[in-house]
Protein backbone atom coordinates (compact mmCIF):
# COMPACT_ATOMS: atom_id res chain seq x y z
CA UNK A 1 0.00 0.00 0.00
CA UNK A 2 1.05 3.47 -0.56
CA UNK A 3 1.66 5.62 2.67
CA UNK A 4 0.75 8.52 0.41
CA UNK A 5 -2.94 7.42 -0.70
CA UNK A 6 -5.20 6.03 1.99
CA UNK A 7 -8.56 4.17 0.80
CA UNK A 8 -10.80 4.04 4.18
CA UNK A 9 -14.33 2.50 2.83
CA UNK A 10 -17.42 3.50 4.70
CA UNK A 11 -19.41 0.82 6.31
CA UNK A 12 -22.69 2.99 5.63
CA UNK A 13 -23.41 0.87 2.18
CA UNK A 14 -22.44 -2.25 4.03
CA UNK A 15 -25.12 -5.04 5.30
CA UNK A 16 -25.48 -4.25 8.80
CA UNK A 17 -26.50 -7.32 9.72
CA UNK A 18 -23.28 -8.91 9.27
CA UNK A 19 -21.04 -6.19 9.61
CA UNK A 20 -17.73 -8.17 11.24
CA UNK A 21 -18.05 -10.46 8.16
CA UNK A 22 -18.07 -7.29 5.84
CA UNK A 23 -15.66 -5.54 7.09
CA UNK A 24 -13.45 -8.88 7.05
CA UNK A 25 -14.24 -8.67 3.48
CA UNK A 26 -11.70 -5.53 3.06
CA UNK A 27 -9.59 -5.06 6.27
CA UNK A 28 -6.80 -6.57 4.32
CA UNK A 29 -6.64 -4.50 1.42
CA UNK A 30 -8.04 -1.32 3.56
CA UNK A 31 -6.26 1.06 5.26
CA UNK A 32 -8.64 2.49 7.48
CA UNK A 33 -12.48 1.29 7.79
CA UNK A 34 -14.49 4.87 8.21
CA UNK A 35 -17.40 4.26 10.79
CA UNK A 36 -20.29 6.95 9.56
CA UNK A 37 -21.78 8.35 13.08
CA UNK A 38 -25.41 9.93 12.30
CA UNK A 39 -27.50 10.79 15.05
CA UNK A 40 -30.64 12.48 12.96
CA UNK A 41 -29.99 16.14 14.67
CA UNK A 42 -27.18 17.46 12.55
CA UNK A 43 -28.12 15.19 9.95
CA UNK A 44 -31.28 13.86 8.80
CA UNK A 45 -30.49 9.97 9.57
CA UNK A 46 -29.52 7.89 12.33
CA UNK A 47 -26.58 5.33 12.18
CA UNK A 48 -25.23 3.61 15.56
CA UNK A 49 -25.22 4.92 18.78
CA UNK A 50 -22.14 5.01 20.93
CA UNK A 51 -22.46 1.70 22.53
CA UNK A 52 -22.97 0.30 18.96
CA UNK A 53 -19.99 2.49 17.30
CA UNK A 54 -17.77 1.32 20.18
CA UNK A 55 -18.39 -2.32 19.74
CA UNK A 56 -17.53 -1.70 16.38
CA UNK A 57 -14.19 -0.09 16.97
CA UNK A 58 -13.06 -2.53 19.75
CA UNK A 59 -13.94 -5.71 17.10
CA UNK A 60 -12.92 -4.03 14.33
CA UNK A 61 -8.81 -6.00 13.14
CA UNK A 62 -8.19 -2.42 11.48
CA UNK A 63 -8.05 1.72 12.71
CA UNK A 64 -11.05 2.91 12.65
CA UNK A 65 -11.86 6.42 11.21
CA UNK A 66 -14.87 7.70 13.00
CA UNK A 67 -16.77 10.62 11.66
CA UNK A 68 -19.63 12.29 13.67
CA UNK A 69 -22.58 14.31 11.87
CA UNK A 70 -23.63 14.68 15.25
CA UNK A 71 -24.30 17.70 17.24
CA UNK A 72 -22.68 19.13 20.32
CA UNK A 73 -19.99 17.12 19.11
CA UNK A 74 -17.38 18.34 21.38
CA UNK A 75 -17.29 15.86 24.26
CA UNK A 76 -18.96 13.31 21.88
CA UNK A 77 -15.59 13.70 19.36
CA UNK A 78 -13.26 13.13 22.50
CA UNK A 79 -15.61 10.09 23.92
CA UNK A 80 -14.96 8.64 20.69
CA UNK A 81 -10.81 8.56 20.87
CA UNK A 82 -11.14 7.31 24.07
CA UNK A 83 -13.34 4.65 22.86
CA UNK A 84 -10.09 3.63 20.68
CA UNK A 85 -10.63 5.56 17.46
CA UNK A 86 -7.76 6.05 15.40
CA UNK A 87 -8.91 9.16 13.81
CA UNK A 88 -12.13 11.24 14.98
CA UNK A 89 -13.47 13.22 12.40
CA UNK A 90 -15.96 16.34 14.00
CA UNK A 91 -17.90 18.59 12.02
CA UNK A 92 -16.73 22.47 12.58
CA UNK A 93 -20.52 23.41 11.73
CA UNK A 94 -21.48 21.77 14.99
CA UNK A 95 -18.39 22.41 17.21
CA UNK A 96 -18.27 25.24 19.54
CA UNK A 97 -14.48 25.00 20.68
CA UNK A 98 -12.23 23.13 17.86
CA UNK A 99 -8.88 23.85 19.92
CA UNK A 100 -10.60 22.19 22.44
CA UNK A 101 -11.64 19.35 20.84
CA UNK A 102 -9.17 18.71 19.08
CA UNK A 103 -6.92 18.21 22.01
CA UNK A 104 -8.92 16.41 23.51
CA UNK A 105 -9.05 13.75 20.83
CA UNK A 106 -5.18 13.75 20.33
CA UNK A 107 -4.60 13.22 24.25
CA UNK A 108 -6.26 9.71 23.95
CA UNK A 109 -3.32 8.75 21.16
CA UNK A 110 -6.25 9.43 17.87
CA UNK A 111 -5.47 11.18 14.96
CA UNK A 112 -7.92 14.82 15.01
CA UNK A 113 -9.62 15.83 11.93
CA UNK A 114 -12.38 18.19 11.09
CA UNK A 115 -15.25 18.11 8.21
CA UNK A 116 -16.52 20.70 6.22
CA UNK A 117 -20.21 20.28 4.46
CA UNK A 118 -20.19 22.17 0.89
CA UNK A 119 -21.55 24.68 1.59
CA UNK A 120 -18.76 26.03 4.14
CA UNK A 121 -15.60 27.30 3.38
CA UNK A 122 -12.02 26.38 4.46
CA UNK A 123 -10.85 29.84 4.98
CA UNK A 124 -12.89 30.27 8.06
CA UNK A 125 -10.86 27.46 9.22
CA UNK A 126 -7.25 28.31 8.12
CA UNK A 127 -6.49 29.17 12.08
CA UNK A 128 -7.23 25.92 12.96
CA UNK A 129 -5.18 23.83 10.18
CA UNK A 130 -2.23 23.26 13.19
CA UNK A 131 -4.60 21.69 15.60
CA UNK A 132 -5.97 18.65 13.44
CA UNK A 133 -4.20 15.80 11.41
CA UNK A 134 -6.67 15.50 8.62
CA UNK A 135 -9.63 18.18 7.09
CA UNK A 136 -12.09 16.71 5.61
CA UNK A 137 -14.01 17.96 2.10
CA UNK A 138 -17.42 16.76 2.04
CA UNK A 139 -18.14 15.75 -1.49
CA UNK A 140 -21.97 15.47 -1.22
CA UNK A 141 -24.67 16.62 1.55
CA UNK A 142 -23.59 14.66 4.78
CA UNK A 143 -26.65 12.29 6.07
CA UNK A 144 -27.06 9.21 3.15
CA UNK A 145 -24.61 7.38 0.92
CA UNK A 146 -25.12 6.41 -2.53
CA UNK A 147 -24.99 10.25 -3.78
CA UNK A 148 -23.29 11.64 -6.81
CA UNK A 149 -19.89 13.13 -6.29
CA UNK A 150 -19.58 17.21 -6.22
CA UNK A 151 -16.79 18.02 -8.92
CA UNK A 152 -17.54 21.68 -7.84
CA UNK A 153 -15.94 20.78 -4.35
CA UNK A 154 -12.61 20.13 -6.10
CA UNK A 155 -11.58 23.97 -6.14
CA UNK A 156 -11.95 23.49 -2.26
CA UNK A 157 -9.52 20.58 -1.89
CA UNK A 158 -7.19 22.79 -4.00
CA UNK A 159 -7.74 25.74 -1.62
CA UNK A 160 -7.12 23.54 1.70
CA UNK A 161 -3.91 22.02 0.00
CA UNK A 162 -2.63 25.15 -0.53
CA UNK A 163 -3.25 26.61 3.02
CA UNK A 164 -1.98 23.36 4.33
CA UNK A 165 1.37 23.80 2.51
CA UNK A 166 4.03 21.53 3.64
CA UNK A 167 2.46 20.42 7.21
CA UNK A 168 1.96 17.12 7.31
CA UNK A 169 -1.75 17.02 7.21
CA UNK A 170 -4.05 14.65 5.25
CA UNK A 171 -6.66 16.03 2.75
CA UNK A 172 -9.93 13.57 2.77
CA UNK A 173 -12.92 13.56 0.63
CA UNK A 174 -15.83 11.81 1.30
CA UNK A 175 -18.99 11.51 -1.28
CA UNK A 176 -19.39 9.80 -4.68
CA UNK A 177 -15.93 8.59 -4.11
CA UNK A 178 -15.70 5.91 -7.10
CA UNK A 179 -13.57 4.68 -9.91
CA UNK A 180 -15.16 7.61 -12.35
CA UNK A 181 -13.80 9.99 -9.84
CA UNK A 182 -11.16 9.02 -7.30
CA UNK A 183 -8.58 10.39 -9.97
CA UNK A 184 -10.21 13.65 -9.92
CA UNK A 185 -9.82 14.20 -6.29
CA UNK A 186 -6.65 13.17 -6.48
CA UNK A 187 -5.41 15.68 -8.75
CA UNK A 188 -7.33 18.13 -6.82
CA UNK A 189 -4.87 17.30 -3.86
CA UNK A 190 -6.83 14.64 -2.17
CA UNK A 191 -4.94 12.01 -0.42
CA UNK A 192 -7.48 10.11 1.90
CA UNK A 193 -11.00 8.47 -0.13
CA UNK A 194 -14.18 7.29 1.91
CA UNK A 195 -15.60 5.12 -0.41
CA UNK A 196 -18.44 3.18 0.08
CA UNK A 197 -21.48 2.38 -2.55
CA UNK A 198 -18.82 2.13 -4.56
CA UNK A 199 -17.36 -0.68 -2.62
CA UNK A 200 -20.03 -2.45 -1.17
CA UNK A 201 -22.40 -2.24 -3.73
CA UNK A 202 -19.56 -3.87 -5.89
CA UNK A 203 -19.60 -7.58 -6.86
CA UNK A 204 -16.09 -7.98 -4.95
CA UNK A 205 -15.61 -5.47 -2.37
CA UNK A 206 -11.60 -6.53 -1.88
CA UNK A 207 -11.07 -5.80 -5.45
CA UNK A 208 -12.81 -2.75 -6.11
CA UNK A 209 -10.77 -0.89 -3.00
CA UNK A 210 -7.63 -2.12 -5.19
CA UNK A 211 -8.70 -0.85 -8.30
CA UNK A 212 -9.32 2.58 -6.52
CA UNK A 213 -6.03 2.72 -4.90
CA UNK A 214 -4.33 1.76 -8.40
CA UNK A 215 -6.65 4.65 -9.68
CA UNK A 216 -5.41 6.93 -7.60
CA UNK A 217 -1.89 6.06 -8.00
CA UNK A 218 -1.54 6.50 -11.26
CA UNK A 219 -2.57 10.30 -10.86
CA UNK A 220 0.79 11.83 -10.76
Amino acid sequence: MSEDIRITPSILNADRGNLASEIARISDVSDYIHLDVMDNIFVPNFTFDFDTASKIIRETPIPVDSHLMVAEVDQIAIDYAQAGSASVTFHVEACKDIRSTASGIRKYGSRASFALKPQTEIDLYEDFLDEVDMVLIMTVEPGFGGQKFMVEMMEKVKRTKKLIGSRPIWVQVDGGVSLETIEIARDAGADTFVAGSAVFNSVDPAAMVSALRKKAESVN
